[in-house]
């Protein structure tokens, strides 16, 4: 308890004009740079459409996964696991039951396009996705 009152008294050093400017200083260089906040740039849902070039599946699928950062996961249904960089390059690992797909592509404001390839349903196909953020 006898540090209580050095500690109250620190604090009212602090709260002096200069010492406040200081603080607002270094809490300003804390916040992200505008180069950061690209990181999370694409954050949200994003809802997919996968679309079958190659082989015996079925086209016009669409599942939404979720952006936090520079990581890729499901909205629903499914695993999902990837990455996204701050250019917007995008790698994804989907599967469910005993189909598993990967893919790649590009991420850019509201919109995204790849290719993927995969077994699906034991047929080994390949195709293009779209996406939109929602």
């Amino acid at each position: 308890m006898a540090h209580f009152p050095q500690f109250l008294s620190s604090l009212t050093n602090f709260a002096r004009p200069r010492h406040l400017a200081l603080f607002a200083v270094l809490a300003t260089a804390a916040l992200p740079s505008t180069a950061d906040a690209r990181v999370g740039g694409y954050d949200g849902i994003w809802n997919v459409t996968f679309a079958t070039t190659r082989g015996n599946c079925s086209s016009g699928y669409s599942v939404p996964f979720t952006v936090t950062g520079s990581r890729v996961s499901s909205a629903g249904g499914g695993r999902v696991s990837g990455r996204v960089n701050r250019t917007g390059a995008v790698a994804v690992e989907v599967s469910v039951g005993a189909s598993h797909a990967s893919g790649g592509g590009r991420l850019a404001g509201l919109n995204g396009a790849g290719s993927w390839k995969g077994i699906i349903s034991g047929d080994q196909c390949s195709g293009t996705w779209q996406a939109t953020r929602t």
